[in-house]
């Protein structure tokens, strides 16, 4: 039975919502479409930790389409949208999401999720399948395989690989060079300008922003605040990335100097502890912090929000003025910004995600008995085929090698 905020309001723009996304993700239609004759799904029930947003549903909806059981919970506390929950409940789908949870009720929708027995689980920062392998209340699940959607679930997957407790087989979907490209780098860049606009409504141009890290999620935001004309001062503490971001034309820092100078500052990294306490005190009075990295480590939040005084002053936006008198401003209390002061990522994208994922999860299905019991990335045939279903919903062509060209490719 699923537990969500309901009512027919709700449902109703709920509905609309997913109407909106479908219209805009083509390229899973056209996935969706290829498989819906045969039903590969049927008889399989599916877990998936994910973002319960308009372009989720699509993804959840099209899995019962393709004749699964679906269940599902949100992959973060703050970024259901209660309207699209209460819209697939009502197509009977197994929900457990709401925004504004506890970390005691999101921990626990996950366990409901996961008392559905599915057999093959979808998650988004790993908590799903944590809890699959090390909670004793799910030793006994017969998982085939999982997919992992984000670089710090995938961080956490290789941690239980490298420790020789991996159960099942899990495919690193976030590894996908279509997901790093699309969702990362041009998704995660414009649903971070439109988090931070929605949360501020300041000026971007001429002001200084720390991006902190220049992965492909940091390259994304540096790039997109740099077309709004912001000055950008990366930090990093990988030579090459580092070096990258240089050439790219940013300035290059560490964060206790840049901490002195920027006014807008973007968490990238997947890693704890980035912008800590040391360097909030040395921030200059109206600095804005956000994060965009999956889990709400990123940034010193705890310290922020036990400040002198603390005051939302507009949606997710809180003013922490420390004791120094300087005032900070955190975005969406450090959780990720782009989801909970906006919607994620915009359709199209997200489209080429799930339709990895999908590829992803009938893999499992077909190879799971030879897989072993390892992460790998997804086959690079998938990865093609995304390509190629997104050009063709671009209505994009290109070109093919002939016999010559293959020739002379083959040769010595």
């Amino acid at each position: 039975m699923s537990k969500v905020k309901t009512s027919a309001r709700l449902v109703r723009e709920g509905k609309l919502s997913y109407e909106w996304a479908r219209r805009h993700m083509q390229i899973l239609e056209n996935t969706m479409n290829r498989l819906k004759k045969s039903k590969p799904l049927n008889g399989v029930t599916l877990g998936f930790c994910l973002h319960i947003t308009k372009e989720t549903s699509v993804l959840l909806l099209g899995a019962k389409e393709l004749g699964a059981t679906v269940a599902c919970c949100g992959g973060n506390p703050l970024t259901t949208q209660d309207n699209v929950a209460a819209f697939l409940a009502s197509e009977g789908i197994h929900v457990y999401a709401w925004n504004g949870q506890s970390v005691k009720e999101y921990d626990w929708c996950i366990s409901q999720v996961l008392k559905h027995k599915p057999t093959i689980l979808t998650d988004d920062g790993a908590d799903m399948n944590i809890k699959a392998h090390f909670d004793k209340r799910f030793k006994d699940l017969h998982i085939l395989g999982a997919t992992e959607e984000t670089t710090a679930g995938v961080t956490r997957i290789r941690a239980v690989e490298a420790a020789g407790q991996l159960k099942y087989p899990v495919i690193l979907v976030n590894e996908a060079y279509t997901k790093h490209m699309f969702d990362n780098r041009y998704g995660t860049g414009q649903s971070t300008i439109d988090g931070y606009l929605r949360a501020m409504n300041l000026l971007f141009a001429s002001k200084k922003v720390v991006v902190v890290g220049y992965g492909w999620v940091g390259r994304g935001v540096a790039s997109r605040c740099k077309g709004m004309g912001c000055r950008v001062i990366v930090t990093e503490v990988d030579p090459v990335k580092a070096l990258e971001a240089h050439m790219d034309g940013y300035d290059v820092m560490p964060m206790a100097q840049a901490c002195k100078t920027g006014e807008i500052f973007i968490t990238c990294t997947g890693m704890t502890s980035v912008i800590r306490k040391e360097h909030i005190l040395k921030m200059r009075d109206g600095a804005i912090l956000g994060n965009v990295g999956h889990f709400d480590v990123e940034i010193d939040s705890e310290f922020l929000l036990k400040s002198k005084s603390v005051r939302t002053v507009r949606p997710n936006l809180d003013e922490c003025i420390l004791g120094n008198g300087r005032r900070i401003y955190l975005v969406g209390k450090g959780r990720l910004a782009n989801l909970v002061a906006a919607e994620g990522h915009p359709p199209e994208v997200m489209a080429q995600s799930f339709s990895n994922q999908i590829l992803s999860i009938l893999y499992i299905l077909k190879n799971h008995h030879t897989m072993g019991k390892k992460i790998i990335n997804v086959p690079k045939v998938l990865d093609q085929q995304v390509a190629t279903d997104a050009l063709n919903a671009m209505d994009v062509r290109i070109d093919k090698l002939n016999r010559e060209q293959i020739k002379y490719m083959n040769s010595w």
